[in-house]
């Protein structure tokens, strides 16, 4: 094989049910690589099924950030971002090739982009304020500001205060960028149908076979509140509405299809707009712009 270019990074995105784990595997398994999820929520411990981590998928390939905080404390973008950074230098160092992987926008654009993220010191005055506001009040000015926010975030109040105060606190808060890599995006399109059947393919065996609402009472038990369960949206809100007999078994199938349905349209919305993606229809055609791209 060729000797690789140095510096050189790996990212597959697209929405959710596109099949971005395994077009990872494949390419690592290719081009000697290690995985770097870019997934929000599978940084957290125990949530497995409902966050779609698959680990079984990977066979023998090495994986980072996934399993690395309990689901009872916060993981900020600043820490995933440091995290990600000391994994991706350590894989380069060994000549290896980093292939990051996943669906949260905000958390692909901050390694591949740069992000220069806020150093501000909290200003308790403004926290006080912001405090007393409730979600959909703190919601309204996160999109009056036209802030960034991660999906899982936009319903944790904590987070959206510090957002918001950080906009408060610096004049121009927008992501200043300092790329550290070169970096190639590959995005996976498929018809939106072809995704809509996979979504409602994988909910049900989610929830019939494979146990997520077993995984929702297990979190619970362990400590979880449904209050925090709820912040994490999707399968873990909707299942807990469930389990407190908020909703029926029905309704949970019901308004889970549709919030994940909107979840796949909004993630689409996002990349689209980066002009960078290669979008790529099969395994053939990314293992070709990869080998183009690294020697």
């Amino acid at each position: 094989m060729p000797k690789r270019a140095k510096n050189k990074v790996i990212a597959i995105v697209g929405p959710t049910a596109c099949g971005k784990t395994n077009l990872a595997v494949k390419l690592a398994k290719a081009f000697n690589g290690e995985i770097i999820s870019a997934d929000s929520r599978q940084v957290y411990i125990g949530m497995n099924i409902g966050t779609g981590k698959d680990l079984n998928e990977y066979g023998n390939i090495k994986y980072h950030l996934i399993d690395v905080v309990s689901p009872k404390k916060q993981y900020s973008l600043a820490q995933f971002q440091k995290e990600a950074y000391k994994a991706i230098d350590d894989i380069l160092k060994r000549n290896k090739l980093p292939i990051i992987a996943g669906g949260t926008g905000l958390y692909v654009d901050a390694i591949t982009k740069g992000y220069i993220l806020s150093q501000s010191k909290p200003n308790k005055e403004l926290r006080n304020k912001l405090s007393k506001k409730t979600l959909k009040e703190l919601q309204s000015i996160i999109k009056k500001y036209k802030l960034k926010v991660n999906e899982s975030d936009f319903k944790n109040k904590r987070r959206l205060e510090r957002l918001i105060e950080i906009h408060k606190t610096e004049k121009d808060f927008k992501p200043k960028n300092n790329p550290r890599y070169n970096v190639l995006t590959l995005g996976i399109k498929y018809p939106k149908e072809i995704i809509d059947k996979r979504i409602d393919k994988r909910l049900i065996e989610r929830i019939e076979k494979e146990g997520m609402i077993q995984e929702v009472k297990k979190l619970h038990k362990k400590g979880v509140s449904y209050k925090r369960l709820e912040d994490f949206g999707l399968e873990y809100k909707y299942v807990s509405y469930y389990l407190k007999n908020i909703i029926t078994y029905d309704e949970l199938i019901k308004k889970l299809s549709i919030a994940i349905h909107q979840f796949a349209k909004r993630q689409l919305t996002w990349f689209k707009r980066d002009k960078q993606i290669n979008w790529i229809k099969n395994i053939t055609e990314a293992k070709n712009k990869v080998k183009r791209f690294i020697f």
